[in-house]
């Protein structure tokens, strides 16, 4: 095992400000080589070929939104939109369950300790703390941060802390939760306790709702986006729901990546909260996602529950564990990306959506009105047969692409989004990702080269001043021509070949809109209006 680092490494606070007093070992902001040396002889994970860290974290193999809670006390129980997604605990249950996993960390063995930044914009960010068990989440949180430098480290001071105990158990008689997994937010504490998950993408979605409960509160847009950016400076947002290819578009080799998740859009332009990704691998190709591949062969990157062949090479195509194999890893793996983590405001704003529905059209313009309507939306759809009980497409409507994150009512940050595109002109447009020619069983995925030509020439201005048509039932404009794609793919509707079975399924479709949108209560009525008309 890796011996203690030395005092000089380490804060000059210790945990006591986490009210910890461990028994064992503290290992303090050990790099990558440190922790994965770490995790192998923990025996935590193995090294697959080519070096990355493999972890299996079944029986979580993905996050567990109905047991997230945020602690209700009386300095922000006015501002949290509670319900199904803010589910409330009470203040006497977090301090049980606080005392019950400080006791558990304080009598293992070894403790490892990542002090990290969140958020590019030194005026915005946090200082995070994050104590664990595991080497190898440590090296999660590593990767998937702002690391400080090694004049910054001695006199790190966390404004935040993230306690982590993912064999802890709670009790739910005793703590108030729902299952013996917890995520529970104490927004005024400033401090977060995540267990009974080995699951990683806890530690980096729990600090995301953070975001977005502090962010707006200092007037800056929090969003579930990617950004990137041309050598003219000329920004793109994605936002899009998982399995949408909000990662894999914005790694585009042709332009710089900003960040692949989670940003913020402040007076200065746009920020990533982030200084890793976290990118979803199934059916990875070195082909058609050449940087985000290369990424799975360097030591340092994590993947989560992927399959390994006996020359443990990466399986890709593997979903034995689950469809949701990740990657973790330094932002700057990927070749081009901008080292600050910043850019400009964004001239263009992307809706991504992958319709199994085979309707939505793969490119159009969005009005003002239609933006912020397809932003509360939040609209994509799952496939038959990856869930259980799913035979047919089934809509997923996510409020403002990310409403499992969002601790304000949704329509404040529609608000935001609205004036930030008034005020700097930004075009927005929505792209399905999807299906065509069908449903999901009959048409196909749409090809990735042919999204791809579409995103850059909107990007590149090439969209400006072609023609459009509007779609009869979505009300979206669609342009007549995109370079490199061919012109029968841009009319859903002429790409089925029973063209009544189109309009069956588009306004069965445009239904679930509407319904879906009256959740929201008072809206104007140019943002209602701007649903479909069919």
């Amino acid at each position: 095992m890796a011996t203690q680092t030395t005092p000089t490494r380490e804060s000059v606070h210790g945990l006591d400000a986490q009210g910890l007093a461990p028994t064992g070992i503290v290992y303090w902001n050990f790099v990558a080589p440190e922790l994965v040396q770490a995790a192998i002889e923990r025996r935590e994970g193995t090294l697959a070929d080519m070096g990355p860290f493999v972890a299996v974290t079944a029986p979580h193999t993905g996050r567990s939104p109905n047991d997230k809670f945020v602690v209700k006390e009386t300095t922000t129980e006015a501002d949290v939109d509670w319900g199904k997604v803010n589910q409330p605990i009470g203040e006497d249950k977090f301090e049980l369950l606080l005392g019950d996993v400080r006791g558990y960390l304080n009598g293992l063995g070894e403790l490892f300790v990542q002090d990290l930044y969140c958020g590019a914009d030194r005026t915005h960010r946090l200082s995070v703390r994050y104590v664990t068990p595991n080497a190898w989440h440590a090296n999660f949180v590593r990767n998937m941060f702002i690391r400080p430098d090694a004049t910054e480290l001695p006199t790190f001071n966390p404004n935040f802390t993230v306690l982590h105990a993912p064999e802890f158990q709670a009790t739910p008689e005793r703590h108030g939760t729902r299952t013996g997994t917890f995520i529970v937010l104490h927004l005024a504490r400033r401090m977060i306790l995540i267990g009974g998950t080995r699951y990683a993408g806890e530690l980096k979605k729990a600090m995301f709702t953070v975001m977005n409960y502090l962010m707006p509160k200092a007037g800056v847009m929090s969003m579930h986006c990617s950004a990137n950016v041309g050598d003219a400076g000329d920004v793109a947002l994605f936002f899009g729901l998982s399995g949408t290819g909000k990662t894999t578009l914005s790694a585009d080799p042709d332009r710089s990546l900003i960040g692949d998740d989670e940003h913020g859009w402040s007076d200065d332009g746009v920020f990533n909260y982030e200084g890793g990704c976290y990118a979803k691998v199934i059916n990875l190709s070195r082909e058609h996602e050449p940087d985000i591949y290369a990424t799975t062969q360097m030591f340092g990157t994590i993947l989560e529950n992927v399959v390994l062949d006996h020359h443990r090479r990466v399986k890709f195509d593997d979903r034995s564990i689950t469809e949701n194999t990740r990657a973790s890893y330094p932002l700057h793996y990927i070749r081009n990306h901008v080292p600050s983590g910043a850019g400009g405001h964004p001239r263009n704003v992307v809706f991504l959506t992958a319709d199994a529905f085979g309707v939505l059209p793969p490119v159009a313009r969005l009005t003002r009105d239609q933006a912020m309507y397809y932003f509360m939306s939040g609209y994509t759809a799952k496939v038959a047969g990856t869930e259980r009980g799913v035979t047919e497409p089934q809509a997923t409507f996510s409020s403002c692409f990310g409403a499992v994150f969002l601790v304000w009512h949704p329509t404040r940050y529609a608000e935001m989004l609205g004036q930030l595109i008034d005020r700097h002109g930004s075009r927005v447009w929505l792209v399905n990702t999807g299906w065509s020619g069908g449903a999901y069983g009959e048409g196909s995925r749409m090809k990735i080269a042919y999204t791809r030509a579409m995103v850059r020439a909107a990007l590149g201005g090439r969209l400006d001043a072609v023609a459009t048509f509007q779609d009869p039932i979505f009300g979206l404009h669609i342009p007549t021509a995109v370079p490199d794609v061919p012109s029968d793919v841009l009319n859903p509707r002429k790409t089925w070949k029973d063209g009544a079975a189109y309009d069956a399924q588009a306004r069965k479709l445009a239904d679930m809109f509407r319904k879906n949108f009256e959740k929201f209560g008072t809206v104007s009525d140019a943002i209602r209006g701007a649903g479909p008309k069919g």
